[in-house]
């Protein structure tokens, strides 16, 4: 995995968790599993995501009788939660649609391809 991909994973996990919450309330091993299968999260990272989260006021907990086994510790997004999903999904448009136009923007542009190719044959490139 690049450097690139663990950092923007690192940066989205919580936005992620909130977006999860906002369709319902859930217990940690469903939102590793949800998140497991979406962004490839391992499982020992959603704990604490979730404590900080709570700390955070962003989530609150509350126990409900299972009925496989011991209580489990389900969490809901709060009001503050719901701000910070708002403002934090704002924010992520914002950047991807960015990032989005500067990658179409050099996908485009007629120098890309000759500067790739220079990059292959291992000629030195004269752009900055």
């Amino acid at each position: 995995m690049s450097e690139i991909e663990i950092q923007l994973k690192k940066g989205v996990l919580g936005l992620c968790v909130l977006a999860l919450l906002s369709r319902g309330d859930s217990y940690a091993y469903e939102i590793a599993s949800r998140m497991a299968d979406a962004v490839d999260m391992g499982e020992g990272t959603i704990y604490p995501l979730m404590r900080r989260m709570q700390s955070e006021g962003l989530v609150a907990t509350y126990l409900e009788e299972s009925p496989s086994g011991p209580s489990r510790k389900y969490y809901r997004i709060t009001a503050t939660g719901h701000a910070r999903l708002a403002e934090q999904t704002a924010e992520w448009r914002g950047f991807t649609a960015a990032v989005d136009a500067m990658i179409d923007a050099a996908a485009s542009a007629p120098e890309t391809a000759d500067i790739a190719a220079q990059a292959q044959e291992g000629e030195p490139s004269h752009e900055a």
